[in-house]
């Protein structure tokens, strides 16, 4: 099949929890729209995101309540007190302790409390209610999270009852209703600047969540509504025992049968957030790793056939024109080659792995497609800086000789990035990490590594730094802009 032409732009991965913010995380506030300058000023197209949805006890935006509500923390406090919903006073106590990482901590304890105060003020409820109304799983997921409010936060398959309380489902309404409001001005402004914005599909669910809940008979679940069988990957380069996450696996059978309308409605949905989304884990619509719910790691799984592309032609029927990128990384077979070629999906190129193999590695810069995605690396890679500290001599030097430089490898990251640019993929984005020459110690994600991670934050005066001048002309000279 004949790829699409890609026309050629750069783009930057920062997760919204890292955008310069005074309240503990990165927000819908001045440091979004700061962020969205510093990308139009420097020649850049793209912002790539990582999930809006509410986290897990690891806080990772992979595990979520609902793969359609939205996480709280994400919503200016400061649009809440001009709208007089908040005090200054209430705003001040909201105040950070640190710009350089999430303060989750606080987010648990304190930042509900706050929202629902703004809540029990709003003078607009008609259309809180009347956008929740309009946006059934929205609905679904509000409710699933007031009963699980009133059964003291514990997992739906524990509840003692399912009645709520009516002034906690609008606290929920309410959150909701404030996060798409903001990050419609957000995301209008980007396009305004000519910004697109990118968003990312994790493939799997939360058991805790109401899409299971409310859609038990999509899932893989024995009698009793437990996984029969849970989700991860096999051994793989970040993990020796391969990563055992534990999602329900989707019933792929059953969802076939009203042409996977959960699948399009969910896609549907996070299209008219984004300008073009990543599909996590692209290789488990081809084939996906099964692991035995009572396993201890991911190495007793085994592989079984996923939907393929009659899922697909589903997916690009809902997509359109809008830019799908397929995460085609992992054990990656022709099987998974030929279903993300049929599907027309550009897929990923990483230069962190471009030297794990031989000349013929995909991940090589002269190896790039057009119709590809290219990144230094991703929110489960090191930073760039890392990855060169890291890396063993031999394949240092191998890797310097590659792209022709012979100064101190201490200084080599400013070449690397030109390199990527200058190459042939259509779209090259690198994390700000990359950009400012951090270390690993501000990496987003460590794999199978539960604690320490998504925790990493920018300020202002870190993005400030970054010569924008410079890559805005490099945009141009490699056509980029």
């Amino acid at each position: 099949m004949k790829n699409s032409y890609i026309k050629r732009a750069s783009g930057v991965l920062l997760p919204l929890f890292a955008v310069p913010s005074e309240y503990s995380v990165g927000n819908f506030g001045r440091g979004a729209f700061e962020f969205v300058d510093f990308l139009a000023s420097s020649g850049f197209t793209y912002w790539q995101v990582l999930p809006f949805c509410m986290t897990d006890e690891y806080n990772s935006p992979y595990k979520s309540y609902s793969s359609f509500a939205a996480n709280p923390y994400f919503i200016d406090l400061e649009t809440l007190c001009a709208k007089k919903l908040l005090t200054r006073s209430e705003l001040n106590s909201a105040k950070q302790d640190t710009p350089y990482v999430c303060e989750y901590g606080r987010l648990y304890s304190e930042r509900m409390e706050l929202l629902s105060l703004a809540a029990e003020r709003c003078d607009y409820r008609d259309a809180v209610e009347s956008f929740i109304d309009s946006e059934p799983y929205l609905l679904q997921a509000c409710r699933f999270l007031a009963i699980r409010d009133a059964n003291n936060n514990a997992s739906w398959y524990e509840w003692d009852s399912e009645a709520f309380d009516e002034k906690r489902i609008f606290v929920w309404k309410f959150v909701q209703y404030e996060f798409f409001d903001q990050w419609k001005k957000v995301h209008d402004y980007a396009n305004r600047q000519g910004i697109k914005i990118i968003g990312d599909i994790p493939i799997y669910v939360s058991y805790d969540s109401a899409d299971v809940w409310a859609n038990r008979e999509l899932f893989l679940t024995d009698e009793k509504g437990r996984p029969a069988a849970v989700a991860g990957v096999p051994p793989d380069y970040f993990a020796a025992d391969g990563q055992l996450w534990g999602n329900p696996l989707y019933d792929w059978d059953k969802m076939a049968k009203d042409g996977y309308s959960w699948w399009c409605d969910r896609l549907r949905f996070q299209l008219t957030m984004f300008d073009g989304v990543r599909l996590d884990h692209f290789r488990g619509f081809e084939s996906f790793w099964s692991i035995p719910a009572d396993a201890k790691t991911a190495k007793e799984g085994h592989w079984v056939k996923g939907p393929g592309m009659e899922l697909m032609k589903a997916l690009k029927a809902v997509a359109g024109d809008k830019l799908i990128i397929a995460e085609d990384l992992g054990v990656i077979t022709e099987e998974v080659a030929a279903l993300r070629d049929e599907s027309d999906f550009p897929g990923m190129r990483v230069l962190q792995f471009a030297f794990l193999g031989d000349a013929d590695s995909p991940h090589l810069p002269h190896n790039y497609i057009n119709n590809g995605i290219a990144y230094t690396g991703t929110h489960d890679n090191n930073t760039l800086l890392g990855w060169v500290w890291e890396l063993d001599e031999a394949t240092r030097r191998h890797m310097l000789e590659y792209f022709g430089y012979s100064g101190d490898w201490n200084a080599c990251y400013g070449t690397l990035i030109r390199a990527m640019l200058a190459s042939t993929a259509g779209i090259v984005i690198m994390p700000l990490q990359d950009l400012l020459g951090y270390g690993s110690d501000t990496r987003v994600n460590r794999p199978g590594v539960a604690n320490g991670n998504w925790e990493y934050r920018v300020t202002s005066d870190q993005l400030a730094r970054i010569d924008r001048g410079y890559y805005n002309r490099l945009n141009k000279l490699y056509s980029r802009v």
